[in-house]
């Protein structure tokens, strides 16, 4: 048995790890060969100890993982107002902190749940990087066209939660035909993950978009009350009715 501080050679034959399983040996560990470790005893621990150890650890890395995002979400305030005021721009708010400016308006048709939209869309990062369009010169000259890809307006089904919260709740909005833009905050957005590596946790985003096409989703008919109640029916009993025989006097 080892000691703390003990160090020890270990020689393991790689025929025991790949023994019926051959058709999983890489080529560099052919049959015959070892796999060498030098092992040393650091430290040792009661069961007990090493999760005590362990939950220390993680509540440690809760703390800061909550303190960086406190850290974040006061950034991103400031670079929401930073964004709106180098761009002079005059957004309408929501009540769930959605901005949004209607750029081009339009009288066509105003979608609801359920309407799935054709919509044209470039979506940047609060620095002014594309991370994504369905429009081709745009993603040509942000430097993202995609070979293969075909550039087109996406269908959204709106309120289905195919997207993320701020688009849907911002394309109703935008009439069939109309332009706006939507200055996204994160919570409405990815959050405290992000998306990819332009994303980062806790990004605001800003989507220009085009509601090309409004297609009227399944309506359910309303049932017509007219407030005229039905008899009720009457009770089965299993008897006979009784009849009534007319009788003469002779």
């Amino acid at each position: 048995m080892l000691s703390v501080n003990d160090s020890a050679r270990v020689r393991i034959p790689t025929d025991s790890i790949f023994a019926g399983r051959e058709d999983g040996r890489p080529p560099f560990l052919p049959k015959g060969s070892y796999l060498n470790f030098t092992i040393k005893v650091e430290k040792t621990q009661s069961l007990d100890e090493a999760m005590a150890e362990r939950n220390a650890a993680m509540e440690k890395e809760k703390t800061e993982r909550a303190a960086m995002a406190e850290k974040l979400r006061g950034e991103e305030k400031a670079t929401l107002a930073r964004y709106i005021a180098d761009n002079q721009l005059t957004p309408q708010t929501t009540t769930s902190g959605l901005k949004y400016i209607i750029t081009t308006p339009s009288a066509g048709r105003k979608p609801v749940n359920g309407d799935t939209l054709l919509v044209n869309y470039a979506g940047r990062t609060m620095d002014g990087k594309l991370f994504d369009s369905s429009i081709e010169e745009v993603a040509k000259a942000g430097g993202l066209q995609q070979p293969g890809r075909n550039y087109e307006p996406i269908k959204v089904v709106v309120g289905d939660g195919q997207v993320i919260r701020g688009w849907d709740e911002g394309l109703l909005l935008v009439n069939e035909g109309a332009k706006a833009k939507f200055i996204i905050p994160s919570a409405l957005a990815y959050g405290e993950r992000g998306a990819g590596a332009d994303i980062k946790p806790y990004s605001p985003l800003v989507f220009d978009v085009e509601v090309v096409k409004v297609i009227p989703g399944v309506r359910k008919k309303a049932v017509a009350k007219t407030g005229v109640k039905r008899a009720p029916a009457k009770k089965a009993t299993g008897k006979r009715a009784a009849t009534k025989r007319k009788v003469t006097k002779k």
